[in-house]
């Protein structure tokens, strides 16, 4: 009697990002390939190291080759003279990826030995699925642990926990960015409805909210930290929990940076959305939030002047559907204008 087929098995690419990453890069790579099944390939993209990241990435595959023949990885190196930066080094990356699914990785972190085997059956089990994204044990340089998650760093609440994982991960994001690059499995496919990747956002973020916004089986959280997130005060993008004195600082940046881009981002998201085949409710929604940010970006210069239009944006309950709720109503009570004359 013979067993019924397979269906054919998701291939993985590992999108891998360094510079002058010689430190911790064997390590991260070993993690990967200890994977089983092991990644299709190994796509680096490196920003003009000028250390030996490449060359032990070289030799950390060949030994895993070595001693183990289920290895077959392919190695694939992409060099940038001048860098990148870490959204083009990425972007770039995962362009050249050939796997059904990519897999982002930064160079100083470390797997969980089941990382990929707990992602990848999400995307076999269900086509709508697009990106998948896991919390990540928060480790210090030497990977000890510091006793919280990633998502606990990010001070998420059980709402949006619940949010993420239960498919409502649009709603969410609108409110704020809750999926680290670090973590995510994607379909490559998501790449060219996400095309192209703008300067005002991170990676990470655009891909996850384009995602979201494709309905309720688009975008799932594991929540179980699949892989060491090691915080080691070099980190181009980290995460701690935050101290009183963050909180307050982060309250306090001047509003000429950081309201304007708000704005921006939210314009190009809903933009970008219209372009797609997506429920229009979507795309209405994505309307609202940018309306609601271009609002907070033109709020008075003079703060005690702001407060009847944040008093009626607060009643109207569009703080709580479009960011933080009270934390940023907080935010533009007290934020300085800045500097622009």
């Amino acid at each position: 009697m013979t067993s019924p087929a397979q269906p054919d098995r998701l291939t993985v690419s590992v999108a891998l990002c360094t510079r002058n990453g010689e430190r911790f890069v064997a390590e991260q790579v070993r993690s990967i390939l200890a994977q089983r099944p092991a990644p299709l390939e190994l796509v680096v993209g490196d920003d003009d190291s000028s250390d030996d990241t490449l060359a032990i990435i070289d030799a950390t595959l060949a030994e895993a080759r070595a001693a183990d023949p289920a290895v077959q990885t392919e190695l694939v190196v992409r060099r940038h003279s001048p860098p990148l930066g870490v959204v083009g080094n990425f972007a770039d990356a995962m362009a050249h990826c050939r796997g059904d699914l990519i897999a982002l990785s930064d160079q100083d972190d470390v797997w969980r030995a089941d990382k990929l085997a707990r992602l990848v059956p999400l995307f076999s089990a269900d086509a709508r699925l697009q990106l998948a994204h896991s919390d990540a044990r928060l480790v210090d340089g030497e990977g000890e642990p510091l006793g919280l998650t990633l998502l606990d760093a990010l001070e998420a609440t059980a709402a949006e926990r619940e949010g993420l994982a239960a498919g409502d991960a649009f709603a969410v994001l609108l409110r704020r960015n809750l999926v680290t690059g670090a973590t995510v499995v994607l379909r490559r496919t998501l790449l060219e409805r996400a095309a192209p990747l703008p300067a005002e956002w991170v990676h990470d973020e655009w891909l996850a909210a384009v995602a979201a916004a494709h309905g309720p089986h688009a975008l799932r959280l594991v929540p179980e930290p699949l892989i060491d997130y090691r915080q080691h005060g070099a980190n181009e993008i980290g995460a701690r929990k935050p101290t009183m004195a963050d909180r307050w600082a982060k309250l306090r940046e001047p509003r000429d940076g950081r309201a304007p881009l708000l704005a921006e981002r939210a314009r190009l998201l809903a933009d970008h959305l219209a372009t797609l085949d997506i429920a229009p409710d979507r795309v209405a929604q994505a309307r609202a939030k940018h309306a609601h940010e271009a609002r907070r970006r033109d709020l008075p210069r003079w703060q005690p002047a702001r407060i009847p239009a944040i008093v009626a944006v607060a009643v109207s309950g569009r703080y709580g559907r479009y960011s933080r709720g009270a934390i940023d109503v907080l935010r533009d009570l007290v934020q300085p204008a800045g500097g622009r004359s």
